[in-house]
């Protein structure tokens, strides 16, 4: 009964309708989070964009500002010494081998998977493993690269992966709600101007249609567009 009350709460000053300025958004999901967890704080994107073409995808990374609030396991398929430079720079788990066979067996106890050039006969054998989980290491998103420890460092400061979903909607966390107003502001506007910096040339339209906002508990608002421009 009492997360309904909160929940009702939570829902009785929010007009459904509105479309709120960014600055207001983010003032009335903050006073709405109110679990007994540190709610993440998560945006939507409806895109006019069909992914089912290839010249519709809309992906990408993005280093938010102030991170995410959340900590990311780093799994890192590298040799040598470039597996002794993964594991100075942080990375949880680092493995050739001896990760494959792990990973394959179905444990992956990681948010993030980066691996060295080299490792790519072998990690290309686990795309059907990772590549439904959006873990499959990508040349394009930084995770295929020599720079371990630079990709490493991304990943744990927050960097945020995002690929559009059949149904052209883009959704990510950027946040969570004990951040101070100014840095959810800063870290959506950042993210807005990456998935707008993504628009594929075969966009046709209105490219970016709707911006929702919310945080996991609470209710979800609409947010006026012109108002996000950093």
């Amino acid at each position: 009964m009492a997360i309904g009350k909160r929940l009702k709460a939570a829902y009785s000053g929010i007009d459904r309708d509105k479309f709120y300025s960014l600055t207001d958004a983010v003032k009335a999901i903050k006073s709405g989070a109110v679990a007994k967890f540190d709610e993440t704080i998560e945006i939507a994107l409806n895109l006019g964009v069909d992914p089912r073409h290839a010249d519709q995808m809309v992906r990408g990374v993005v280093e938010l500002p102030h991170g995410t609030g959340k900590t990311v396991r780093v799994a890192v398929f590298a040799k040598g010494d470039k597996a002794e430079e993964a594991r100075k720079a942080g990375a949880d788990i680092v493995g050739a081998d001896d990760l494959f066979e792990a990973v394959n067996g179905g444990t992956m106890d990681f948010d993030r998977c980066i691996a060295t050039p080299d490792m790519m006969g072998l990690v290309g054998r686990l795309g059907k493993v990772l590549g439904p989980r959006g873990l499959m290491p990508n040349p394009k998103l930084g995770t295929v690269t020599v720079n371990v420890t630079e990709a490493i460092r991304a990943a744990k400061a927050g960097q945020v992966q995002f690929r559009v979903e059949k149904a052209g909607i883009i959704h990510a966390g950027i946040g969570k709600a004990s951040f101070s107003e100014e840095k959810l502001q800063e870290n959506v506007k950042a993210f807005v101007d990456a998935i707008t910096k993504a628009k594929p040339q075969g966009a046709k339209g209105t490219y970016l249609k709707k911006v929702s906002l919310s945080s996991t508990m609470g209710p979800g608002l609409k947010l006026d567009v012109a108002t996000i421009g950093a």
